[in-house]
C-alpha cells in the first residue's frame, strides 16, 4: 500500500498535500483500492467554503458511490477537470494525476489533527 510520507491523512481516507497556504486533496491508495474501478467523480463545490468533515463531492465506482469528506475547512479553489474525462486516474495515480481539489486552508491548526503516514498505516 502506497502511503507517501510527505502527506497528511484523514480517518476518511483522504490525503492532504500542503503547499504554502493552499492544499491539494484526494483519496488514498487504500481508498481507491477498496472502491475498485472508479467511473465518475462529481465535485460541485468549486468557489464554496466547505467545513472540515463535510462532504465536498462524491466518487462513483462500478458497484458503489462514496462521499468525499473535507479533511480541513477551506474554500475550494479548483477542481481537477481532468477527472471528468479520466476518472480512472484516481485508481492509477491517486497522489498525482488523481488529485481532486485545490483548497485555501481556513485554519492551519486543523492540519495538526490529521494523521501522519505512520499513524495512517497503523489504522489500515
Amino acid at each position: 500500500m502506497n502511503v507517501p510520507e510527505n502527506l497528511k491523512y484523514s480517518n476518511d481516507h483522504e490525503w492532504v498535500r500542503v503547499e504554502g497556504d493552499v492544499a491539494y486533496v484526494g483519496v488514498t491508495d487504500f481508498a481507491q483500492s477498496q472502491l475498485g474501478d472508479i467511473v465518475f467523480v462529481e465535485i460541485e463545490t468549486e468557489g464554496e467554503e466547505v467545513a472540515q468533515n463535510e462532504e465536498f463531492g462524491t466518487i462513483e465506482a462500478v458497484k458503489t458511490v462514496s462521499s468525499l469528506m473535507m479533511p480541513v475547512s477551506g474554500e475550494v479553489l479548483e477542481v481537477n477537470e481532468a477527472l471528468e474525462d479520466s476518472p480512472e486516474s484516481v485508481n492509477s495515480d491517486p497522489y498525482g494525476e488523481g488529485w481532486m481539489i485545490k483548497i485555501s486552508i481556513e485554519d492551519a491548526s486543523q492540519l495538526d489533527a490529521l494523521l501522519s503516514a505512520e499513524q495512517y498505516k497503523a489504522i489500515l
